[in-house]
């Protein structure tokens, strides 16, 4: 199989891209679990709220509207899941955060239906973002160039507040030893519904920036939560470089895996999670508590 190099470049953007969409998705949920040690399988249904809120809202103003405001009605959805049901079942165990979140899964959906029906919605591509731009010698997708870049900006956002700033280091605290962060004075419950509402903010804006590309359907969070949970195990748990690291290996196996053995690329991915839970069952970069 011969290409020539714009087309290996063109795989390698579509790569890029694929991961900044799984990291938005997956940072806030790897944190939450390093952070809360709570399993929260519903990660994936507020991603699918986020593209819903950002089809209404487009609908109304505009593509800008939707992208700006999905993430805030998302985290005031994690706002009311933290304070109904999240708070009371952090104590509970693994097994009944499952088992509970799992059951949230499929009353989301249910609701989503209730509200929007079982048709597809879309989402417009904003004008500034319409057609293709040159890159590194190809002809790419503008919008496309701007979920890799919305993704990079993130990393870099999320990268310094997390070492740079004081809530970073009262964060890193809290996944290292949240017992000894609290005799520190570190508010940590204060700490848990800040991080909880990001998380379900980027999930909101993983899904408002997804919408374009991607058929807004009730099922799309199901859809995207392998793959999400796939990036965290091979990452590591409760770290900004486990997240990245995850999408990255996650973006470059699917897609150069459908060109160079297209008859096992729907196994390779998952070939490699076996190996990572065999050689190194913590993940690549696991947080360190």
């Amino acid at each position: 199989m011969s290409h020539d190099l714009g087309f290996w470049i063109l795989q390698a953007l579509n790569a890029l891209q694929l991961s900044m969409l799984l990291f938005l998705l997956s940072i806030g949920l790897t944190v939450i679990f390093g952070l809360m040690h709570f399993v929260n399988l519903a990660h994936g249904s507020l991603y699918a709220l986020g593209a819903y809120f950002a089809a209404s809202l487009a609908a109304i103003g505009g593509y800008w509207l939707g992208f700006f405001l999905a993430p805030v009605a998302v985290a005031g959805v994690g706002m009311l899941l933290y304070s109904g049901l999240i708070k009371r079942m952090r104590k509970s165990g693994p097994m009944a955060q499952v088992l509970v979140t799992f059951g949230l899964i499929f009353a989301l959906l249910d609701l989503t239906r209730i509200f929007w029906g079982d048709l597809a919605l879309g989402i417009a591509v904003p004008d500034v973002f319409q057609g293709r731009t040159a890159f590194l010698g190809v002809e790419y997708p503008t919008y496309r160039l701007f979920i890799i870049a919305l993704g990079i900006a993130v990393l870099a956002t999320l990268g310094f507040v997390l070492r740079r700033t004081q809530i970073g280091a009262m964060i890193r605290a809290g996944v290292d030893n949240d017992v000894m962060a609290a005799c520190l004075g570190i508010n940590v419950e204060r700490l848990f519904f800040i991080v909880f509402c990001v998380g379900c903010a980027l999930a909101g804006l993983a899904g408002a920036v997804a919408a374009p590309l991607l058929s807004v359907t009730p099922d799309m969070g199901l859809q995207i939560l392998i793959p999400t949970l796939i990036v965290i195990v091979i990452g590591g748990l409760g770290s900004l470089k486990g997240a990245i690291a995850g999408s990255l290996i996650y973006g470059c196996v699917q897609t150069f895996g459908a060109v160079l053995a297209p008859q096992l690329a729907s196994v390779l991915i998952y070939a490699l999670l076996a190996a990572v839970l065999v050689i190194k069952p913590v993940g690549l970069f696991p947080a360190k508590g």
